[in-house]
């Protein structure tokens, strides 16, 4: 994929603020214009995603009520693992 010039007029006290942002994280700023802007449009994706998600499947209570309560299993790390069960029939 290839880039394109993005140019911007911003309030000296943003530059700022996104300068001290970006140098805490060690980056430039505008890497990190660029990955605050990647960031929230693979939230906004996500969200879309899990909207049609429920669209498609119903919403979580209706998976609930079909697969019951989740329950907590230990995961191989020893960690908690939530898993739904399938009803019993």
């Amino acid at each position: 994929m290839g880039s394109t010039v993005l140019s911007l007029r911003i309030d000296g006290e943003l530059l700022d603020r996104l300068r001290q942002h970006a140098a805490k994280r060690g980056m430039s700023v505008q890497d990190y214009v660029v990955r605050t802007l990647i960031r929230d449009d693979f939230d906004e994706r996500f969200t879309a995603a899990v909207e049609e998600t429920e669209k498609f499947y119903g919403d979580s209570e209706e998976t609930e009520k079909f697969y019951g309560d989740s329950e907590e299993e230990p995961g191989p790390d020893g960690g908690v693992r939530h898993s739904l069960t399938p009803p019993v029939t």
